[in-house]
């Protein structure tokens, strides 16, 4: 009889086996397409995942050129950026009494071995250059980037220097002062010079 202070020995042996068989199934290469993971996307490409359901939960990309889009579902996509991409990622949800979050963070992709910022939907992560939160300071944001684009400047081409200062001057509760071509030549020339 078996003292019941003294707990029995359990044989996790079987569930050891198991869970071994599992991660050489993992391990077998399969046909088709691979599987993108954070780890492959560290060796290769950003990648955001995008939900969008009316009303409830909206995430979009605002600028950024797009290396790879997939569908995932009918409400999930996954758009892709290569390492030193330049791209805007908004993030809104509400609930039945209003909006709960509004969030944009404009970013650089990273190449691997980079260091990054981990961020929610984001994998790996990324090179943060602005983060600003609440629905009024995302329409000041959004304005600077009307502002860019204005100056017939792409904002994915323009100096990250930029969106950091319009992260600070926001922070700080000032307008941000706009992006000129003067200062875009200028970003331009550093470029070349700093190679």
């Amino acid at each position: 009889m078996s003292d019941p202070a003294r707990p029995e020995r359990i044989d996790f042996s079987a569930f050891e086996a198991a869970l071994r068989r599992k991660a050489a199934e993992r391990e077998t290469p399969r046909h088709g397409p691979p599987v993108p993971t954070a780890v492959a996307s560290r060796s290769r490409l950003t990648e955001v995942e995008l939900t969008w359901i009316e009303q409830r939960l909206e995430h979009w990309i605002r600028f950024g050129r797009i290396a790879q889009d997939r569908i995932l579902t009918r409400r999930t996509r996954v758009m892709s950026f290569r390492p030193g991409a330049v791209f805007a990622f908004i993030r809104w949800a509400s609930n039945d009494y209003g909006t709960i979050t509004s969030r944009i963070d404009i970013m650089r992709a990273v190449a691997a071995g980079e260091p990054y910022t981990t961020l929610p939907f984001v994998r790996p992560g990324g090179d943060i250059l602005l983060h600003v939160e609440s629905w009024p300071k995302v329409q000041q944001v959004l304005a600077a980037i009307d502002a860019v684009e204005a100056a017939g400047v792409d904002p994915c081409d323009a100096a990250p220097d930029h969106w950091r200062h319009v992260h600070n001057r926001i922070a700080a509760g000032h307008q941000p002062r706009p992006y000129t071509l003067e200062r875009h030549r200028a970003w331009l020339k550093r470029r070349e010079i700093e190679g």
